[in-house]
């Protein structure tokens, strides 16, 4: 059985992923990387355009599957070797957070739905990972 996973990086840093065809999280950690499967689902949230603007996006901005194959380190520059994952991205376009609070499981009824987006990584539902995978127009199956 599949898992489904929120990323949290900010939007400009999930482009470079999405571009190169991987996905990193917590500042290239790969102990979080772990926990993902292939064939696991994954969605960057982005709570902003650039790191360290407050910009206000909070949209998901990426929708994809985790591909076969272990965590790696890529080269970034300046000596900087993040761990990475290989995903299949989903053609999607980006999709606000804010009118999904009240549906999706893990924001439903929490005033402080953001709490858990600190963490980096995270499982979400099967009803969840449809649901913003809607929103976001997402055009591939999702199983």
């Amino acid at each position: 059985m599949s898992a489904y996973w929120i990323a949290v990086a900010s939007a400009e840093h999930v482009r470079r992923g999405r571009k190169g065809g991987f996905m990193q999280v917590n500042h290239g950690k790969a102990a979080p990387l772990r926990r993902a499967k292939p064939g696991d689902g994954i969605i960057y949230y982005s709570p902003t355009t650039i790191l360290g603007e407050k910009d206000g996006l909070q949209a998901f901005t990426a929708i994809g599957t985790v591909r076969e194959g272990e965590p790696y380190q890529g080269e970034m520059g300046g000596g900087f070797t993040p761990f990475r994952r290989d995903v299949d991205w989903m053609t999607a376009e980006e999709a606000p957070i804010k009118p999904l609070l009240d549906r999706l499981d893990f924001t439903a009824g929490k005033s402080n739905w953001g709490y858990q987006l600190r963490f980096g990584l995270f499982e979400i539902t099967d009803h969840d990972f449809r649901l913003i995978a809607e929103a976001m127009s997402a055009q591939a199956a999702v199983s």
